[in-house]
């Protein structure tokens, strides 16, 4: 299914912008405490790459049942049981919310665009823009998984094998 690569590929992007991230704050660490001496690009790229990571990695997690879920009831509940939960709490729960984050997060991209929102530190990260706009992007990737998810729910609700995408 062309939704779950997509999906996929943003988790694996995500999965290398924490390896990045990884990699910067040990600089950072070194050069202060080695050298003594900072870098704000660097310090701020792993607050930019954490985001990012977030940001691409929350429909990869959805996708994968990978999410925090409170299962002190949900583990002890029948699949299907599980599955009216999973369909109630995608259609009720997320889908507004995701949808909510989409639309009112375009005027507070559109205006960081509108600028070229860049870092209030000297030498910070020049795109705060960019960061921004992973906002609405991650709202319509939770979107589309979500859809995607709905109609396995509905597929399983109805008896169908789980197994066909």
């Amino acid at each position: 299914m062309v939704v779950q690569r997509f999906v996929d590929a943003a988790g694996r992007a995500a999965a290398w912008l924490n390896l990045g991230m990884v990699g910067a704050t040990c600089v950072v660490v070194a050069l202060r405490y080695a050298f003594d001496t900072g870098a704000i690009f660097l310090q701020e790229s792993v607050v930019y790459l954490h985001g990012a990571a977030f940001l691409t990695g929350l429909s990869y997690a959805l996708a994968h049942d990978a999410h925090v879920r409170v299962d002190v009831l949900y583990s002890r509940l029948t699949a299907r049981s599980r599955t009216w939960v999973n369909l109630c709490g995608h259609l009720f729960f997320l889908a507004p919310t995701a949808g909510a984050i989409l639309v009112l997060s375009r005027g507070y991209v559109a205006d960081s665009w509108a600028v070229l929102e860049g870092s209030q530190e000297v030498g910070g990260v020049p795109a705060v823009f960019l960061l921004k706009t992973l906002i609405p992007v991650s709202a319509a990737l939770l979107l589309v998984q979500t859809a995607a998810l709905v109609a396995r729910a509905v597929r399983e609700l109805r008896g169908e094998r789980r197994d066909r995408g």
